[in-house]
């Protein structure tokens, strides 16, 4: 038989590719004569992934509620392949920062202008009856969101905001303390951690640590202020790092608001966020005042930050 010139070609760079390994390449040309044609199922696991929703209930849009929050998990694991490209880039270039962060914020803006089937996708009373089948598991223990904050700011910055002053030059662990969502999961009238708090915790607190420290130097923040004491931070740059601040602290945290308002709220009385978590106050970014990047931003920005989007949201549900 004879082969074309590219098939010698390809054969002879087999040969040596299998040669630098130590390898008998005939042996591996066996294998790839008896394995079966790659298939899209088998490729993505298809059978697997459609069978890992196990409702706890038979409302039907119980179904709806875990694909949402599985699908939302696989593109915060979109997020952090990218956050671990930037922090391990060596060395980093602006082109390849703002590539990369583009990328993160159209995860963001994809599952933000997904979210409306949260919002309107479920029957009310339906959502209201299984999620309290579910307690206390809730969206707060998410542990890819937290690190993806922790890639994308300076510790300090996910301190609640009151707390930021006096704890500036402390050690990771003395701000892990008071980092900002914890009190989103504190009762109000005791100030004892909720259930919810006390399980994310005890899975997560020591991995939220150690990233905090492995990022001290090569969380987004501090590796833009190293490009700019270099003179190599670029507009560009500049306006990913503040639409990525926009997507997370106000788009992300308020469409999660909107649900809260749609279905959490009911007159006379307040349903109690699932899991503990005080939403009302948890969720506005108003009150937070979490920027990942506060530098970019000026005074007014800063002072009104998220506000309009909240105000807004009400005006809807009034």
């Amino acid at each position: 038989m004879h082969f074309s010139p590219e098939i010698e070609e390809r054969l002879a760079q087999l040969q040596e590719k299998y040669e630098a390994m130590g390898q008998d390449m005939v042996s591996y040309l066996d294998g790839l004569l008896f394995a079966d044609f790659l298939t899209y199922w088998d490729y993505i696991h298809l059978d697997t992934l459609l069978s890992l929703q196990s409702p706890k209930t038979p409302f039907p849009d119980e179904e709806i509620f875990i694909m949402y929050h599985q699908i939302t998990e696989l593109y915060f694991k979109l997020v952090l392949h990218e956050c671990k490209q930037i922090s391990a880039a060596k060395p980093l270039t602006p082109v390849f920062f703002t590539a990369r962060l583009k990328r993160i914020n159209q995860y963001f803006e994809a599952l933000t202008a997904s979210f409306g089937i949260m919002v309107d996708g479920m029957e009310k009373e339906q959502f209201l009856k299984f999620r309290m089948s579910l307690l206390p598991a809730s969206g707060f223990q998410s542990g890819q969101y937290r690190m993806i904050e922790i890639y994308a700011t300076d510790f300090i910055n996910l301190v609640a905001k009151d707390k930021r002053g006096e704890l500036g030059a402390a050690s990771i662990e003395e701000q892990f303390e008071y980092i900002y969502w914890k009190f989103g999961a504190t009762e109000l009238s005791t100030g004892k951690k909720t259930l919810t708090l006390k399980q994310f915790e005890k899975k997560y607190a020591a991995t939220f640590i150690s990233l905090g420290k492995a990022n001290a130097t090569s969380n987004f923040y501090s590796l833009y202020h190293q490009l700019k004491a270099n003179g190599l931070a670029t507009p560009e740059l500049e306006a990913e790092l503040k639409q990525l601040d926009v997507n997370v602290n106000v788009n992300w945290p308020l469409v999660h608001y909107k649900s809260a308002v749609r279905y959490l709220n009911r007159e006379p009385e307040e349903i109690k966020a699932t899991g503990g978590t005080n939403w009302q106050k948890y969720l506005p970014p108003r009150f937070q005042k979490r920027i990942f990047y506060p530098s970019l931003w000026n005074e007014q920005e800063f002072e009104n930050w998220g506000k309009a989007w909240v105000e807004k949201v009400l005006k809807e549900f009034r």
